[in-house]
Parts: structure tokens; C-alpha cells; sequence
């Protein structure tokens, strides 16, 4: 197994890292441990998880994903394991949060009442890397990152990070951190995919430049990479059929951005590219988030045990140069299917 670091920190991880956002909702606890146990003995040390999960996200449910993994980790070396979760994101974004009455913030209350909530679930004391769900657009990110340094300092996260956070964002907070002197963000968890390249832009360059790991989520486009929406009749199990189902407007936003005609034909090109690897569709879109020097794990997610193993597939891809040039084009001759 070959491990990458995150940032400047001592996190040895491995370059796939198990998401848990399905734990709990699409994913009943001894199916949630079926998951784990076979990422596990695959060999993969990093978890992610965030209080708010699991998705689709509910007042009743949140914090269960926590809770599941924290009874799975109960015989496991906790040593052996890197651990990561979130504080869910201010109220002030881009959805209200169903936690905390609706009025989360990334304030030094919420810091500090959600990593006691959270170290509880998973049963440990300490996280190995806390993130910022997303930003908080009204209090002053000097005040967030203070309370993330305090966290550090009483050892109950050994580092922290960001998540759906912008250039300016990740930039600010650099420079905010380096100013005062105290730990920075040392990742950021953005979505990145074949679909979706929007990080190439100028985020790329900043992790570069300043050493900050990207942990790119939703490699397979939440399923779409799949190539299951290119059929003539959507999968009704799959997540964007129950979201388009259920008439919630965040649920209906988010299918129109990951299954439109764009999308749809940008996979439909990928696939030909995965039919002459000889790999799935799902493999070539996890390889590809895995492949850049900035990259320091691929957060994947599955609703069954059997679904890991096209991802851990990419374990062993490595795109040629001709083969990005390739995918290169299509993006330039589609550009932005996500938005």
C-alpha cells in the first residue's frame, strides 16, 4: 500500500479513503459495517465522516453515521485509523443545517459543542482531522480559526481543514493562520470529478504553491460516472431519481446540476474511454481524482459492500499522458456540465 501526507502534517493516509455519508439512512448499521470491514482489511486507514451525516440530511438522523462508526470502531486499533469529520456549516450559507435548531455557525460555541458531540459518537478522544463543513459568510474566519487552534492545542484534533471553500476562502485563511500563529487548514474537501473540474481553475495552484491536500469527494459525480442516468430510464433506487421524487428544492437543484444533458454526454464519452481501458466507468473517475500531485486521498462512498470494489479497482490505474490529453479535450469541448 502506498500512503500520501496530508499538507505539512504527519497524516499518513492511504489514496482512497472511505466516505460515510450513507451510513444510517442508505445504509443500515450491519451493512455500514460490512463497508467498513471491507475497506479495512483492503487495507484503507482514513474515514470521513461529519456530524451532520448521514444524507439526505434530517433533524432525526444527524450524527448517526458518527455513532455507527464509532461502534464499529470499538475492537480497532484507534491508532491505526485516521479519523476525519466535520462541524456542520453555517446557517448563513447554503442551506440551513438540521442541527443545533437551525442555527449553526463557525463561531467558538458551535466549535466546541459540535467536536464534544461528535469525539462522544465515534467513541474516541481525539479526531484526527477536524474540517469546516463550509464557510461561514458572517463571522470573521479569525474568530473560527482561533477556536479550531484551541481544539488543537487541548489535543482533541491533531489538525483541521476546510470543505466547499473558494480560492479567496482558502486563501484567507492561509495568510489569517500564518498572521496570527497559530494551525491552518492543512486540507480542503471539495467536490471534484471528471464532471466536474472546476478545481483546476486556481484552487489547484493554491494547494500547490502553500502544500494543502486536496480530499476531492463525490469522484463519481454522486453516481452519474456510472453511466446508470445514460439508460433510458433512470435507476429508482438511485440517489438523483429519490431526490427528483421527493419535491424538496435543494434535492431537485442538486439533480439538475449532476444529471443534466451535458453531464450526460460527458459521460457518455468517458465510458467509450473505460470500454478501451478494459476498466469500469467508476474506475477510470476514481483514477482520475487520484491522480494529481496535489491529491491526498479520494473520499469514495458506497450503499453496499459490493459497490467498493470498482473503486478500489483504481488502486492500480494510473492514466497514461495520452489518456489525460484525452479527457483534457472533453472538458474543453464541454465545459463546466456541473456549472
Amino acid at each position: 500500500m502506498q500512503y500520501k501526507y496530508i499538507g505539512k502534517t504527519g497524516l499518513r493516509v492511504t489514496p482512497i479513503c472511505l466516505g460515510t455519508m450513507s451510513f444510517g439512512s442508505w445504509s443500515d448499521e450491519q451493512e455500514s459495517f460490512k463497508i467498513m470491514d471491507k475497506a479495512y482489511d483492503f487495507g484503507i486507514n482514513f474515514f470521513d465522516t461529519a456530524e451532520l451525516y448521514p444524507v439526505p440530511p434530517k433533524a432525526e438522523y444527524a450524527g448517526e453515521s458518527e455513532s455507527i462508526i464509532g461502534r464499529w470502531l470499538k475492537d480497532k486499533p484507534r491508532d491505526k485509523l485516521i479519523i476525519a469529520s466535520k462541524v456542520a456549516g453555517a446557517a448563513s450559507g447554503w442551506f440551513v443545517p438540521p442541527i443545533r435548531h437551525g442555527m449553526t455557525a463557525i463561531d467558538k460555541f458551535h466549535i466546541k459543542t459540535a467536536i464534544e458531540g461528535s469525539l462522544k459518537r465515534l467513541g474516541t478522544d481525539y479526531i484526527d482531522l477536524y474540517q469546516m463543513h463550509w464557510p461561514d459568510s458572517v463571522v470573521p474566519i479569525e474568530e473560527s480559526l482561533k477556536a479550531f487552534d484551541e481544539l488543537v492545542k487541548e489535543g482533541k484534533v491533531r489538525y483541521v481543514g476546510t470543505s466547499n471553500d473558494s480560492a479567496y476562502g482558502l486563501t484567507k485563511a492561509n495568510e489569517t493562520s500564518s498572521r496570527l500563529g497559530i494551525a491552518r487548514f492543512e486540507s480542503i474537501q471539495n467536490n471534484f470529478s471528471l464532471n466536474n473540474p472546476r478545481f483546476l481553475d486556481e484552487l489547484a495552484n493554491i494547494c500547490r504553491e502553500e502544500k494543502i491536500s486536496l480530499l476531492p469527494y463525490s469522484p463519481i459525480a454522486g453516481g452519474v460516472l456510472s453511466g446508470k442516468y445514460n439508460a433510458k430510464l433512470y435507476p429508482q433506487t438511485a440517489r438523483f431519481s429519490e431526490y427528483l421524487k421527493s419535491g424538496d428544492n435543494r434535492g431537485l437543484a442538486q439533480s439538475f446540476r449532476f444529471v443534466n444533458d451535458k453531464t450526460l454526454a460527458t459521460t457518455a464519452k468517458y465510458m467509450e474511454i473505460a470500454k478501451r481501458l478494459n476498466i469500469s466507468p467508476v474506475t477510470l473517475a476514481v483514477a482520475y481524482s487520484k491522480q494529481f500531485d496535489f491529491v491526498a486521498s479520494t473520499i469514495i462512498g458506497a450503499r453496499t459492500s459490493e459497490q467498493l470494489d470498482e473503486s478500489f479497482a483504481a488502486m492500480e490505474v494510473e492514466l497514461s499522458d495520452d489518456v489525460m490529453s484525452e479527457i483534457q479535450t472533453i472538458q474543453e469541448e464541454i465545459m463546466y456540465p456541473m456549472g
